[in-house]
């Protein structure tokens, strides 16, 4: 059996009015931990701006080799030279994002609470799933409510990575990681942790450690 690894899928504001001062507050969120993946996700606005983001975020993720994926937009990940895309259900097929991105880029599907979804995305050729909303969450709208038994399933019958999405926090975060989440995807309780962004990147580092300690395995 391997040893389950679980790391933060960090996932911008849903705005971005200074460049410059959120760059300063993602350099702080890198310093506190391990992070695994950033998704820009900037919803209704130009796509000059998406890409004034992108190319702020990608030298500084780059040197740490971690992936920077674009919501929504096949076709502008594929412009602006991201790593990937992660689209919704509305967002068009996964045909489609693969043709837009290319063999190489990463391409990640919301599933929300459904297996059926999952494994159909998977058998095309996903790299990853989303499940969620696991907990109420103010970033989005979320139209689903999933449970943590949707994780172990996943688990026990696949091998593609699943990410679990909505309203975590360090404090909520650890019976996700039990129940098998390759990784956490967090937005608010980073942004607007109350010690600033590395000291809540530092908490859920702290929250899965433990939570994989629980299971009986070592991090670091």
């Amino acid at each position: 059996m391997s040893t389950p690894t679980c790391r933060l899928y960090l996932i911008t504001p849903p705005t971005i009015d200074d460049l410059a001062a959120f760059g300063h507050a993602l350099g702080a969120a890198l310093e506190g931990g391990d992070v695994g993946v950033l998704q820009l996700r900037l919803k209704g606005v130009d796509e000059a701006i998406i890409e004034a983001a992108a190319h702020v975020l990608k030298p500084m993720l780059g040197a740490r080799d971690i992936p920077l994926i674009l919501n929504d937009r096949p076709d502008l990940a594929a412009r602006f030279g991201c790593d990937g895309v992660h689209i919704g259900q509305e967002d068009g097929t996964f045909a489609e994002a693969r043709r837009a991105v290319g063999p190489n880029r990463i391409v990640g599907v919301t599933c929300h609470d459904s297996r059926h979804l999952a494994m159909e995305a998977t058998e095309a050729g996903a790299d990853y799933v989303a499940f969620g909303a696991f907990f109420p969450t103010a970033t989005k709208d979320a139209k689903t409510r999933a449970d943590p038994e949707i994780l172990e399933i996943w688990q026990e019958i696949m091998v593609t990575p699943c990410v679990a999405i909505g309203g975590i926090t360090p404090d909520n975060c650890r019976p996700l990681v039990a129940a098998g989440a390759d990784f956490i995807a967090v937005s608010a309780a980073v942004w607007t942790h109350p010690d600033g962004a590395g000291a809540a990147v530092a908490a859920f580092n702290r929250e899965i450690a433990a939570g994989l300690a629980e299971l009986g395995f070592r991090t670091g």
